[in-house]
């Protein structure tokens, strides 16, 4: 595809495209131009480098997050909506959280999820700073939970692409982890328990009902 007939938005999506499949070891100009049916060359007409693909491609994922209409629908279910949002599209992506690591990354999209998140939690009712913090303990508790399962995804995937035995892998790990745990007593008798451990959703939901909980009662003292 000659450069002219290329455009940033068709080499961005390619880019998330190639990162998802490859994650960000695997990214490369000549990856994505061959991906383009393109020269690496072509490219470089439109982003400058790798590292600004990179946060190209990290600042178009953020547009997969619903925006809902806080006319329509309670501050709370608005929340958990964008939150339940950010959760899958980080899983989608595991490459975007160690991406966040390396560069500084943002955006308009990043920015447009942030500005209504802030209009969801002054909805709620918090005004100034308070309305900041509130949306930050949220974000931080969903990247937590998203972390684990878009590491063990990368994991996976790299084991994949060197042509590790996968099931061999899990179980090995798993073993050494609970070789490890039995020797201590509350995870000895933690791990004995039948009940069947949740799931990383279950978990995502209980947290965000925990943490909606308590900003609901934070508002509620401070008008009462």
């Amino acid at each position: 595809m000659p450069r002219e007939t290329l455009t940033r938005e068709q080499i961005v999506r390619a880019a998330v495209e190639l990162l998802d499949s490859k994650g960000i070891e695997g990214l490369s100009m000549r990856r994505l131009g061959n991906r383009l049916n393109s020269a690496a060359t072509a490219v470089y007409w439109h982003v400058k480098s790798k590292d600004d693909l990179l946060v190209l491609a990290a600042d178009a994922v953020w547009a997969e997050i619903e925006l809902p209409d806080l006319d329509e629908v309670t501050w709370r279910t608005a929340a958990t909506t964008m939150a339940t949002d950010l959760y899958a599209m980080i899983v989608r992506h595991p490459w975007l959280v160690p991406a966040m690591s390396t560069h500084l990354l943002y955006g308009p999209g990043k920015a447009r999820h942030d500005d209504h998140l802030l209009a969801v939690y002054q909805a709620a009712g918090f005004t100034g700073r308070d309305a900041e913090q509130a949306m930050k303990t949220v974000f931080t508790f969903v990247l937590g939970t998203a972390l684990g399962v878009a590491s063990e995804a990368a994991w996976k995937a790299r084991l994949r692409r060197t042509g590790g035995d996968e099931t061999e892998e899990v179980r090995s790990m798993v073993a050494r982890a609970t070789e490890i745990a039995m020797r201590f007593p509350r995870l000895r008798a933690h791990s004995a328990d039948d009940e069947p451990a949740p799931t990383p959703d279950q978990d995502l939901e209980f947290g965000l009902r925990t943490i909606l909980n308590g900003l609901r009662a934070e508002l509620s003292d401070r008008q009462s």
